[in-house]
């Protein structure tokens, strides 16, 4: 670092030709650098100072209300000008940083992008020609609007956009290489921040993007043989990549001439307008539209866009039909074959055909306009011999990964290193005893959430600041270590936005812990049934945790790769989030079933007592419907805020589903709704919940409805079914048989005997 031709700059200090990274004063050149002074202050400020122009450039880090004790300046190995307290324990708290106020060049470990919280952003302005470092017309953003992108401006207008992170490269980027031995690109997205950046894995090599006055953005390498710099990626690339080239629903082709062309199914405006509009236009209703897949693409710009990490491309697909202004989706990251869903809505612009790496879209038509139609619960993706053998790939992994954890769970039991073993066979995170002591101040009291058949959870916090909340396996636990592992088995290869995530696990010693999101409103139970929480969910919050709750288990038994079923849906397994979004824990006595099978049968019956179903009771069959079964009792409970286990009436001893079922037949459904709903009831909505609750509990399994269709009634304004006499257990029944089972909430592990089946 030094003066360099009247600027203070960075540059390489082993590479023979002088190569400036990064200037102070750009806009202020130094008559003399002889008489200039670089200096710190006591506030922490870096001031250039002139004795004829006073102070020439100044940091602005004056911004903490107390003052440093021993403020330095320092530049670090990285390129980085860095000013900090000498005093503080910390090296890395920065006063100030020249990579968040970068000129022209993109830095290895630099961050561009923005800070939500202070409201900065880090983005490069291009030099106004090769001369001088003023200023120039050109800057290069990470656009947070809609999904990320990095943009390059011409003043205020766009004239390149990337395309969208997809998990390996930006879209329209096809030369970057994700297994590139010499640098890795990555983006990160959180409330605090979203920023991209790149890190050299190779020391001994220099790299640089710089963008250029002419508004390239170029990356650059040294060769030590020519003792010179050359470029192996440009930004834009040619034509084609200039902003909207083409117009709207427009794609370019360099390979054809003219190189601008209509999507295909979509012709030219009329009038001379540089864009184009489909060839038929969409009806926007049920059934009327549909999807068609074009591939080896740039995606379209992302400023006008929404996306979900956890949806798969079924639920995307589904996601984009209930809004017209939907016109494309595709997913959100390719690294590990797809993953999360990416919308479009209006005109998409940007759209280029790519020789490389291109992607896939799945852009909006009218149905007549597609070859095949795609049928409901189906995917484009899924259809013939392709699909076939992905399916069949996948189906014989999961056996063979069941079997190779069951053949491991075997020798755990016969060996002394049953706890390395098992450490081995589960391919998640593992976590310290240590930092899971911390995060929960050693299993603090003050920390326990609560209590289930699995043993105490915990809320803890990382070091990072992120919450947790930590499962405990109790050595008194009803569930032991076949849960344990089930658990993370299942949910580890479950994701869906109302399903909870798990972190990660901890098996050390007797411990064994599973670690997951923290959510901040604990339990559904701890609402509906309580008195004063009751009157927080409001009927549109109640109905909108029953479409999630249904959602959720949808994808387990149709959309996920494993069938799966879960055996203990219940209120107090369905969690909140802080926007009181549902999301289904305690997969530890969750079964898969293999291929199109819908039922299994079991001598060992778990479960807890007033959402079991007839047939599962009594039979040990267990199949999606018993899920159905549980689901629906869950319905009647979020309506009515009564349970239905200790359901008390003072005219009769029925159970909560058969009192429902007395006052349905009597077409008094509405004296079921919660009282507290009263000023916010969308009537018409809580009568169809009910009945449709109804037909979930009915006695027979093949009476009951689908979860697909118990999610399209609850969505539409269809016309229902009368829902028949539903199976369940009386209260005096059940008291008084062997139905061996702790306190609600505290256990999901219980034992009947068939002779408890007492269907009305």
């Amino acid at each position: 670092m030094g003066f360099l031709k009247g600027y203070i700059s960075i540059w390489y200090k082993k590479i023979p030709v002088p190569t400036v990274i990064w200037t102070a004063n750009t806009q202020t050149p130094l008559p003399n650098t002889t008489s200039a002074v670089l200096k710190i202050v006591k506030s922490g400020r870096l001031l250039l100072t002139h004795p004829n122009h006073s102070t020439i450039w100044s940091t602005n880090n004056n911004t903490t209300s107390q003052s440093p004790k021993n403020p330095i300046a320092q530049l670090l190995d990285s390129g980085n000008l860095v000013v900090r307290d000498a005093d503080d324990e910390n090296p890395q708290n920065f006063l100030w940083q020249s990579f968040d106020y970068p000129t022209d060049t993109y830095f290895p470990g630099m961050k561009l992008g923005w800070n939500f919280e202070t409201g900065h952003e880090v983005f490069l302005t291009a030099n106004k020609n090769e001369s001088s470092p003023a200023p120039g017309n050109f800057t290069a953003h990470l656009d947070p609007t809609g999904y990320p992108q990095i943009v390059i401006k011409s003043g205020t207008q766009e004239v390149y956009t990337t395309g969208p992170w997809n998990g390996l490269r930006w879209s329209g980027t096809p030369s970057i290489n994700p297994d590139d031995p010499h640098f890795k690109y990555k983006m990160n997205m959180n409330p605090r921040e979203v920023y991209t950046r790149y890190e050299i894995v190779n020391n001994s090599i220099y790299l640089r993007l710089v963008l250029s006055s002419s508004g390239v953005f170029e990356s650059w390498g040294w060769v030590n043989e020519t003792k010179s710099w050359f470029s192996f990626i440009k930004s834009p690339m040619d034509i084609c990549d200039n902003y909207a080239f083409c117009g709207s629903n427009g794609i370019c082709n360099l390979a054809k001439s003219p190189l601008c062309g209509c999507l295909e199914n979509f012709v030219k405006n009329t009038g001379g307008a540089d864009s184009c509009h489909r060839r038929k236009a969409l009806k926007c209703k049920n059934g009327t539209d549909g999807f068609k897949k074009y591939s080896g693409i740039k995606l379209p710009d992302t400023k006008y866009s929404w996306f979900n990490k956890t949806m798969n491309l079924v639920e995307c697909e589904h996601e984009c039909l209930k809004n017209c202004s939907c016109t494309a989706y595709s997913s959100l990251d390719i690294s590990k074959g797809g993953s999360g869903c990416l919308l479009w809505f209006n005109g998409l612009f940007g759209i280029r055909v790519l020789s490389k790496n291109g992607q896939e879209i799945y852009i909006r038509l009218d149905s007549s306009e597609i070859p095949e139609p795609i049928t409901k619960g189906s995917h484009p993706s899924s259809k013939g011999k392709k699909g076939k053998i992905i399916f069949g790939s996948l189906l014989l992994l999961t056996i063979m990964i069941l079997l190779g954890l069951s053949l491991c769970f075997y020798f755990y039991k016969k060996s002394n290193k049953k706890e390395r073993k098992l450490k081995e066979s589960l391919d998640i995170p593992l976590f310290d005893l240590s930092t899971i002591l911390r995060a929960t101040n050693n299993f603090s009291n003050n920390n326990k959430l609560g209590k289930g058949g699995f043993g105490d959870v915990y809320k803890g916090v990382l070091r990072n600041k992120q919450e947790i909340a930590v499962k405990r396996l109790s050595k008194n636990s009803t569930q032991g270590i076949e849960e344990f592992k089930n658990e993370v088995i299942y949910i580890a290869k479950l994701q869906h936005r109302n399903l909870v995530k798990l972190l990660g696990c901890c098996i050390q010693g007797e411990e064994k812990l599973l670690v997951y999101e923290y959510m901040a409103n604990k339990s559904l139970d701890t609402f509906i049934f309580d008195e004063t929480k009751s009157k927080l969910l409001d009927w549109p919050k109640r109905f909108s945790i029953i479409i999630g709750i249904a959602r959720g288990v949808l994808y387990l038994h149709q959309d996920s790769r494993l069938r799966i079923i879960h055996r203990d849906l219940k209120a107090n397994n369905v969690l909140l989030d802080n926007m009181m979004n549902p999301k289904i824990s305690d997969f530890g006595l969750a079964r898969s079933v293999l291929g199109d099978a819908t039922e299994a049968n079991t001598n060992r019956i778990v479960g807890t007592h007033g959402y079991i179903s007839p047939e599962y009771a009594g039979d040990g069959i267990f199949s999606v419907k018993s899920d159905t079964f549980s689901f629906g009792v869950l319905l009647l409970e979020i309506v009515t805020g009564k349970r239905n286990r200790g359901f008390r009436h003072p005219n009769h001893s029925l159970n909560l589903i058969t009192h429902a079922w007395k006052v349905y037949k009597e077409n008094r459904e509405l004296e079921l709704i919660d009282e507290h709903l009263a000023p916010s009831c969308d009537l018409s909505q809580a009568q169809r919940c009910i009945q449709v609750g109804l037909l979930c509990v009915q006695q027979h399994p093949e009476d009951r409805p689908t979860m697909s269709s118990v999610v399209t009634m609850l969505s539409n304004d269809c016309t229902l079914p009368e829902a028949k006499e539903p199976g369940f257990f009386t209260e005096r029944r059940a008291s008084e048989s062997n139905y061996s089972t702790s306190t609600q909430g505290e256990s999901s592990k219980n034992e009947c005997s068939i002779s408890l089946l007492d269907p009305r």
